[in-house]
C-alpha cells in the first residue's frame, strides 16, 4: 500500500465522498445535469421500478443494501456492546430490535467494479424504497402495531423524511412465512380452472346428478345461441336468461352450478367434457377452501377461450404480486445469488429476516443457517475495513472514508445512468451508495475481487469469500457525528471469558465507574487484586476479574453471606445485587421488557431456570473482548 502526499491526493484523487464521507451530486451520464440520482420506489411506481432493478440485479456483481428503521434498541441497555457482547448476546439484541421496530426504507444498489489499469470504475443503479406494513389484504398481516424511537424518527425528519407518503403510498409486504399462511385464505377469491380426471363407473345417483346437469347445460347453451339468432325483444331475452339461470362473467354468459364436494366438482367436469370446447368451467371456492360453485363461461371463439385464461391467469399473478409487496425485490436479491454488502450486518439482516423470510430463530447459529439459505454470501464493510491495521478503531463510515481519503490514492469513477425524474425525498437512499462506494475502495486496496469481476492482469488477488458471511458486532449506525474522526482508543483488547464477568446493581444512581470501582477495592478477597469497572447504564455495572474463578467466588459468597468483610457487608445491605452472565443471557432471551437492566434481572432470577441453560451448565464460556477505548468523561 503506498501512501502519496497531500498535495499529489489533491491534484488527482476523483473520489465520490465529500470531507464529511457524505456524497456529492454525480454529473449524468447522458444529460451532463449535476444531481443526485437514487430512484424514489412507492406504489405508484413500483411495478415500472420492479422490472428495472430486477434486470440490474441479474447485471451486477454486488447488490449493496441499508435501511432506516423507526428504532435500533428499545432501552438503553441493549444496545450492542463490543466490550460486553458475545456474538450470540449481540444477535439476541439485534432480534429483539429487528421484532419492536418497523422499516420505513429501505435501499437497494445493484453495482459493478470495472478494474483498470489507471482507475476504477464503480457503476451503481440506487433505489430507494418506502415501506409501510399495511394491511392491505385485511388478514391481519404483516402488522397492526410497532415501537418507534423518538430519535430514530426525529432524524428521518431532519432528513426531510416525508411520513406522509410512506403511510399513505408507502409499499407493503409479507414475510415467506406470512405467504404460505396468506394464499390459503387469498386464493379462495380466484376462480381457478381445472381438468376433468378420470373416475370409476359412476353410482345410480351420479349418473342422476350428471344427467340433470347435461340437460340445464344444454337448454342454457342452446337457449342463449337461439337468442342470438331471433329478433327477440330485450324484454323477452332477459326473461329467457332469468328462467334458463344465466348470468355474466365480465362480458361472457355463464351458468353458476350449485355444489357440496369435490366429488360433484369432478361429475360436473366429466359432464361438461361431452360438450364442444366453446365452454370454460371455473371452480369458485368458498371461505373455508371447498368447492362452492362451478361457473361455466361461454366463449364465442378459440382465441375468446385463451383470452379468457389468459386474464385469469394475470389474475392470479396480480394477486400474488400484491400479496408480497416490497418482498419481491428481496427475492429478486435472493435468487440472483450475488453478493450482498452492507454495514452493520447484524442490525439489517436481523431486520430482513424477521420482516421478508420469518419469525427469527432463538439462537445466533441457526439464525446464520437460516439466513445462508437465502443469501448464500453476505459482506460487511465494517468487518473488510478493519482488515487494514489503523482502521481497526473506525466506528462509523465517515471515520472510514476520511481515513482512506488522507491515506490512500484510490481512484474511482462514479456512473449512474439511469434517469430519475420527479426525485422526491432526494435526501434518502444515500446511505446506500456511501456502502457501495466504501465497498470499490476496500476491495482494490486489499485485493480481493470475486471471479465475476473483471481484474488488472498479473495483480495478485484473494477471493472475497473469505470475507463473506462474518458478522461483526457493532453497536454504531449510520447517524454519523459531524466531524467524521475516529474515535480515541488505546488499543488496550484483552480476551475474557465471559465467566469472569460479574453484573453489579443496587449501588447509588450516577455514579461512575472509577468511584465505584474505589468504593469496592477491597471488600472482598477478590476484590482486592486486578479487575475493572464498566457502566451498562447508569443502574448497573459489569466487573471482569482477570484471575479464573473469581467472579464465582464472589458470587458465591454473595449469595451464601459469607462475605466477611464489613464493606462489601454495608452494600449488600443497602441493596447490592450480582448476578453473572449466564443471567444476562436469560434476560436477553426472554420477553421481559423493562426499562433498567437492574429490574430485568430482578425478574428473570426470580423464575425457574430453563432447561437448555441447565444442559449448557458446566462448559466454558465464550470469549468476550474487554476493551479500554471508550474513555468516561466523569472518570477523568
Amino acid at each position: 500500500m503506498k501512501v502519496i502526499s497531500n498535495k499529489l491526493q489533491a491534484a488527482q484523487r476523483r473520489m465520490l465522498c465529500s470531507s464529511s464521507g457524505g456524497i456529492e451530486t454525480i454529473r449524468n451520464q447522458q444529460s451532463g445535469e449535476i444531481r443526485t440520482q437514487v430512484k424514489q420506489v412507492s406504489k405508484a411506481n413500483f411495478t415500472i421500478a420492479l422490472d428495472e432493478i430486477k434486470n440490474h440485479i441479474q447485471d451486477c456483481d454486488f447488490i449493496a443494501v441499508s435501511s432506516h428503521k423507526t428504532g435500533s434498541f428499545s432501552d438503553p441497555w441493549r444496545r450492542l456492546l463490543p466490550f460486553l457482547d458475545t456474538s450470540e448476546t449481540a444477535y439476541l439484541k439485534a432480534k429483539n430490535a429487528a421484532e419492536r421496530f418497523e422499516l420505513l426504507h429501505f435501499s437497494v444498489c445493484p453495482f459493478k467494479i470495472q478494474q483498470g489499469p489507471n482507475t476504477n470504475k464503480l457503476l451503481a443503479y440506487p433505489y430507494n424504497f418506502l415501506l409501510f406494513p399495511r394491511d392491505e389484504l385485511n388478514i391481519g398481516m404483516p402488522s397492526y402495531s410497532f415501537s418507534c424511537q423518538t430519535s430514530s424518527l426525529a432524524s428521518m425528519a431532519r432528513e426531510g423524511f416525508d411520513f406522509n407518503i410512506c403511510i399513505y403510498d408507502g409499499l407493503s409486504y409479507l414475510s415467506r412465512v406470512q405467504e404460505a399462511s396468506a394464499r390459503y385464505r387469498i386464493k379462495n377469491s380466484i376462480p381457478c380452472i381445472r381438468p376433468a380426471r378420470s373416475s370409476s363407473s359412476p353410482s345410480v345417483a351420479d349418473a342422476i346428478f350428471m344427467e340433470r346437469i347435461k340437460s340445464r347445460v344444454r337448454n342454457w347453451r342452446d337457449g342463449y345461441k337461439h337468442s342470438n339468432k331471433t329478433s327477440d325483444d330485450a324484454l323477452v331475452t332477459s326473461l329467457r336468461k332469468l328462467i334458463l339461470g344465466s348470468e355474466v362473467y365480465g362480458s361472457r354468459p355463464c351458468l353458476n352450478i350449485d355444489v357440496c364436494n369435490d366429488h360433484q366438482v369432478e361429475l360436473v367436469l366429466v359432464t361438461l367434457s361431452l360438450f364442444s370446447d366453446d365452454i370454460v368451467p371455473l371452480i369458485i371456492p368458498d371461505k373455508g377452501g371447498g368447492p362452492k360453485i362451478v361457473r361455466i363461461v361461454l366463449t364465442n371463439s378459440e382465441e375468446d377461450k385463451n383470452l379468457l385464461k389468459s386474464s385469469l391467469q394475470n389474475l392470479e399473478e396480480e394477486q400474488s404480486r400484491q400479496i408480497r409487496g416490497f418482498r419481491e425485490v428481496i427475492d429478486a436479491m435472493s435468487t440472483s445469488h450475488k453478493p450482498i454488502v452492507a454495514y452493520n450486518c447484524l442490525s439489517d439482516f436481523t431486520f430482513i429476516h424477521s420482516k421478508f423470510l420469518g419469525p427469527l430463530p432463538p439462537s445466533m447459529s441457526e439464525f446464520m443457517c437460516s439466513l445462508r439459505l437465502v443469501f448464500s454470501s453476505i459482506l460487511d464493510v465494517n468487518h473488510l475495513w478493519r482488515e487494514i491495521g489503523p482502521l481497526k478503531k473506525a466506528n462509523n463510515l465517515s471515520a472510514a472514508f476520511a481515513y482512506l481519503r488522507r491515506q490512500f490514492f484510490v481512484p474511482l469513477d462514479v456512473e449512474i445512468p439511469h434517469q430519475v425524474q420527479g426525485n422526491v425525498g432526494s435526501n434518502h437512499g444515500h446511505d446506500v451508495l456511501r456502502i457501495a462506494n466504501l465497498f470499490s475502495k476496500l476491495v482494490s486496496i486489499l485485493k480481493i475481487y470475486p471471479s465475476t469481476c473483471q481484474t488488472v492482469a498479473g495483480h495478485h488477488t484473494t477471493g472475497i469469500e473469505d470475507y463473506a458471511n462474518i458478522f461483526y458486532p457493532c453497536c454504531t449506525s449510520l447517524q454519523e457525528p459531524v466531524d467524521g474522526d475516529v474515535g480515541v482508543g488505546t488499543d488496550n483488547v484483552r480476551k475474557v471469558s465471559t465467566e469472569n464477568l460479574v453484573f453489579l446493581w443496587g449501588f447509588r444512581v450516577g455514579i461512575s465507574a472509577g468511584v465505584l470501582k474505589r468504593q469496592l477495592q477491597g471488600s472482598h478477597d477478590v476484590l482486592s487484586g486486578d479487575f475493572e469497572v464498566k457502566l451498562v447504564d447508569k443502574t448497573c455495572a459489569v466487573l471482569v476479574f482477570w484471575d479464573q474463578g473469581s467472579a464465582e467466588a464472589l458470587l458465591t459468597d454473595m449469595d451464601t453471606g459469607a462475605h466477611g468483610f464489613g464493606a462489601l457487608l454495608e452494600m449488600i445491605s443497602n441493596g447490592l445485587k450480582a448476578a453473572g452472565y449466564e443471567a444476562y443471557k436469560r434476560v436477553l432471551s426472554s420477553d421481559i421488557r423493562e426499562a433498567y437492566l437492574p429490574d430485568s434481572f430482578d425478574k428473570v432470577l426470580t423464575e425457574p431456570l430453563p432447561h437448555d441453560f441447565l444442559t449448557e451448565s458446566g462448559k466454558d464460556g465464550p470469549e468476550i473482548h474487554w476493551s479500554n477505548d471508550s474513555i468516561e468523561l466523569n472518570d477523568l
